[in-house]
Order: C-alpha cells, then sequence, then structure tokens
C-alpha cells in the first residue's frame, strides 16, 4: 500500500506565528524548534500509516522553500520531496494513481478564518479565494489534485479550525487536533506527547477506513476567483493570458479542468510576489 503525505508547517504542534517557522534562516529565532516538531508530527503519521499496512511511504514538504524537512530525521524508509521551484502540482507534487490514499499533515486553515492559527491562502497577500463560487484554502486545493488521480484525502492534522475545515470539505476524513486557536497568531497548544498519539491513531484509523472515503473531485470546467489584498498584487497577475481582472483586486478565470486551474493559481501567486516588488 503506498501513502502520500503533505506536511506544512502552521499546524504543526506547539507553533503559533511565522517568526517562529518562516523558513530557514537567522530571522526566524525558533526555527530549529518548528523544524524538529514538524518532523515529531510528520513521524507520527508514518508511524500510524505503517501500523495500518502501508508499504511505501512518500512525504513532500510542502511549506516555503519545501526544504524544512531533513530526510536523516524522518523515519527510516521514508522517501522525502525536497525543495521547490519545479513541478505543476504545487504542494501535492508527485503524487500519482498509483497512490492508495494521501494525508495532510501541519495544513492550515484557509484565509479569513476567524481564529485560525497564522490562516492563510499560500501567500499572505490573498485575501480570499474561491473555486467554482465555494471559499478554498490549501486544503482544498491538495484534496482536489489528489481527487484527479482518483486518490481519497483520507487524513488531516492541523490547529481545530483547520480539523473542521476539513470535515467540512471531505466526509469521513479523520482529524488529528494539534493546537486550539485563540487569533492568528494565539492558541492553546498541546503538547507532543499528546500530538503524536492522536496523529498517530488518526493515520492508523484513516487506512483502515479509506475505502469509505470518495476522492474530493472539483466539477469542471473549473472557475477560480482570487482576491488579493492589493491592487498591485493583481497587476502583474492581470498579464496573464488566461486570467480575467474583475475588479482592483481580483483575477477570475475559467478552465476545461481542476488541475489546470489549479496550475494557474500557483502562477497568479509567483506573479503576485513581482507586483509587489515592482514598487521598490
Amino acid at each position: 500500500m503506498r501513502v502520500y503525505i503533505s506536511a506544512d508547517i502552521e499546524g504543526i504542534t506547539g507553533l503559533v506565528s511565522w517568526s517562529q517557522c518562516g523558513r530557514p534562516d537567522g530571522q526566524h529565532y525558533d526555527f530549529g524548534f518548528a523544524r524538529r516538531m514538524m518532523a515529531h508530527d510528520v513521524n507520527a503519521a508514518i508511524r500510524g500509516a505503517r501500523a495500518a499496512g502501508a508499504t511505501e511511504v512518500v512525504v513532500k514538504d510542502s511549506h516555503g522553500n519545501s526544504k524544512n524537512l531533513l530526510i536523516e530525521d524522518l523515519e527510516p524508509g521514508t522517501q522525502l520531496i525536497s525543495g521547490h521551484g519545479s513541478g505543476i502540482d504545487g504542494m501535492m507534487q508527485g503524487i500519482d494513481d498509483s497512490f492508495d490514499c494521501a494525508m495532510l499533515i501541519g495544513y492550515h486553515a484557509m484565509a479569513g478564518t476567524t481564529a485560525g492559527i497564522m490562516e492563510h491562502t499560500i501567500t499572505g497577500g490573498v485575501h480570499r479565494m474561491s473555486v467554482n463560487g465555494r471559499p478554498c484554502g490549501e486544503m482544498g486545493l491538495s484534496a482536489g489534485v489528489a481527487g484527479r488521480f482518483g486518490v481519497p484525502l483520507v487524513m488531516v492534522s492541523s490547529d481545530d479550525k483547520g480539523c473542521a475545515e476539513a470535515k467540512d470539505l471531505v466526509d469521513g476524513v479523520s482529524t488529528a487536533v494539534t493546537k486550539f486557536g485563540f487569533g492568528r497568531y494565539m492558541g492553546r497548544l498541546l503538547h507532543p506527547s499528546d500530538t503524536g498519539p492522536a496523529i498517530e491513531e488518526a493515520a492508523r484509523r484513516a487506512i483502515g477506513n479509506r475505502t469509505f472515503v470518495n476522492p474530493f473531485v472539483w466539477d469542471e470546467p473549473t472557475t477560480i476567483h482570487v482576491e488579493f489584498n492589493r491592487s498591485e498584487e493583481a497587476d502583474m497577475c492581470a498579464k496573464l493570458i488566461t486570467a480575467r481582472r474583475a475588479d482592483a483586486y481580483t483575477i477570475e478565470g475559467k478552465y476545461d479542468s481542476f488541475l489546470e486551474a489549479h496550475r494557474v493559481i500557483w502562477n497568479l501567486m509567483a506573479l503576485s510576489g513581482q507586483g509587489i516588488a515592482a514598487q521598490n
């Protein structure tokens, strides 16, 4: 049995701000701790998957520059997809129809979620995003990519707000709560000695129930609506041939397939960053 795990960091045990978990550089004082906790949560999911019969586990490092997890810190035999810059499937790069199920570890609630710890959607520049008129964040995008390959999303770990989002998205998904959000940068944290067993058990249970969880599939053609916080973030995005500018902040588009729409979304995020840089 092959299991695919996509790991983000904001929903990981013990973390409440980007100053802790932004990226491996001197500006993020607690990144060493964040890295250890990310490995802690991912390893718990791997152990649970193996306890349920997984013979191969592939982990995609999906936060920032995707060089947060160190292969030596993961359970022996795990394969790690690391690094950033190529590929077209975003946080689900490497998934295909050979996998039996997928898990999202350390994910977070979408932009605009009240009291979601570090709530956002891909970048801090997105005010809100929708797919086919339905509010969507990174969980919805990742579940949709897995679904297009026929792979069900069976388990998510996150804060309580992210777990609620996952349950609203996918019927039958198993979840493990790592913390309870009080605000964007504040929450009640659970101890690693509690979150580890909870994640492991949720992963084990999820694989046991995988045949009862259907792949999540967005309707096609697929319409996207991305509203940025500032007009300069949309300025560069408006140059993308397949996108339409709805107003100063908003880019829209309609695409034949969800995977095409998903690819456009990630290109919009890259272009929005160039728009911000243009002010300098």
